[in-house]
């Protein structure tokens, strides 16, 4: 699933996210959401959050563990 709607992105849930620096890669960092950050109920390019390491990006997908990291 994508994350492009804010209500079905939750914190500890394990999702991968594109960081600023991967936008162009398209490179995938997985982690576990700390804090939603973008406030709008819906973002196109997908909801900004912070995982638990620190690292802030836009989740791209997330799903069952064994699904997302497949």
């Amino acid at each position: 699933m994508d994350g492009q709607y804010r209500k079905d992105i939750k914190p500890g849930m394990v999702v991968a996210i594109i960081l600023k620096k991967d936008q162009r890669s398209g490179n995938l960092t997985y982690g576990i959401v700390k804090d939603i950050l973008t406030s709008a109920p819906y973002h196109s390019r997908g909801i900004k959050v912070r995982l638990d390491d620190g690292q802030i990006g836009r989740v791209a997908a997330f799903g069952e563990d064994d699904d997302l990291l497949r």
